[in-house]
């Protein structure tokens, strides 16, 4: 059984003056603040592996393990760089500009890219934050919102 709150939204409705385009930018502005926290996420698990990589802790197998090139500490540091690519971006995002919207999509693809580079390491961890940077860069390139793309 729906609650009172759950009727309300369901049965929300707009004033005359209120367009299709308000409601988007509505919609967009919830899938921009999803980005800038998935982000956020990233960057944080970014830096946290990152920093065990490159301190060679007992999480990660450094032998027998194949890498794109080098090794693990240089992976490390990597993926250290790109979480705080990540991060720049979470706090770019909540200033709602378009330059940090694409900034935003320019570090979520990178950090795919790095997430691939560390399959060999943690395969099911690396396509986990894989697919996080997959839903960041589809909120970030389908729901900007008007507003952001009014503003440059």
């Amino acid at each position: 059984m729906p609650t009172k709150e759950e009727e309300a939204m369901a049965t929300q409705t707009y004033s005359a003056s209120t367009t299709a385009a308000d409601v988007d930018e509505e919609r967009g502005l919830g899938w921009v603040m999803f980005a800038a926290t998935m982000l956020g996420l990233a960057g944080i698990l970014n830096v946290i592996d990152g920093i065990l990589a490159i301190s060679k802790s007992h999480v990660y197998s450094a032998t027998g393990t194949q890498y794109v090139f080098s090794d693990l500490k240089t992976w490390g540091w990597i993926v250290t760089l790109v979480g705080a690519a990540c991060l720049a971006a979470t706090f770019a995002l909540f200033t709602g500009s378009q330059i940090a919207r694409w900034f935003g999509i320019t570090a979520a693809g990178l950090n795919a890219i790095a997430q691939l580079g560390f399959v060999p390491v943690y395969p099911f961890w690396a396509l986990t934050m894989f697919a996080l940077d997959v839903l960041a860069i589809y909120a970030l390139a389908v729901y900007g919102g008007t507003r952001l793309r009014d503003e440059v």
